[in-house]
């Protein structure tokens, strides 16, 4: 269990997280939230321990409520030339880049920071213990599973609906039967494979 997070003295906090990062297909997609004090936002939690209802639900309210968010992201391509690492880095500072309000002091789901021209810490289990980067897991969250259904409407015989593009049995199987769309990551083992690149 972690302890209390003890926020930093700073008026006005960005809290980033990404979504995507494990996916063989589609961009990775990060998320800054900036939250209004006197427009508290209950039941702020991971995104991942949510159900889609209330995901969608707390979606409208943080767009709705926050003093500034941004979404950031990286395609495929940049992931095949940067490495997953370092795109993640690039999309989080674009998230952060988007934001119409500067903020004072960055907190980021994980264990490293992207460099940026203000201060920031990463905090590990963030996204459970700061409700600025649950809220940014969220948004994040919500954007990226919205895109892999679009594609799943594009290429219905890899199921992305289903698996957003995680290496499911499902997933792999399909790949090694239709091969690899202009979408997946040429760079992550299992697309290699199958483009014959490994």
């Amino acid at each position: 269990m972690y302890d209390v997070f003890v926020y930093p003295d700073a008026e006005r906090i960005a809290g980033v997280d990404e979504v995507g990062r494990g996916p063989l297909v589609g961009a990775v997609v990060t998320a800054a939230v900036i939250l209004d004090p006197q427009r508290p936002i209950v039941g702020l939690a991971d995104s991942k321990q949510l159900s889609e209802k209330r995901r969608l639900a707390l979606y409208d309210e943080i767009k709705d409520k926050a003093l500034s968010w941004s979404l950031g992201r990286a395609e495929p391509e940049e992931i095949d030339q940067l490495n997953i690492l370092h795109a993640t880095m690039l999309a989080m500072q674009r998230a952060v880049a988007g934001l119409h309000l500067t903020p004072d002091y960055v907190l980021i789901d994980g264990n490293r920071c992207p460099p940026l021209s203000m201060p920031a810490l990463a905090v590990v289990k963030g996204d459970s213990r700061v409700a600025e980067i649950s809220a940014a897991s969220i948004l994040a969250k919500v954007t990226r599973d919205r895109e892999m259904v679009e594609l799943d409407a594009r290429f219905p015989e890899y199921g992305f609906a289903q698996h957003k593009g995680y290496p499911t049995a499902y997933h792999l199987e399909k790949l090694a039967l239709f091969g690899a769309t202009e979408f997946h990551r040429r760079s992550f083992a299992p697309v290699k494979r199958v483009l014959g690149l490994a």
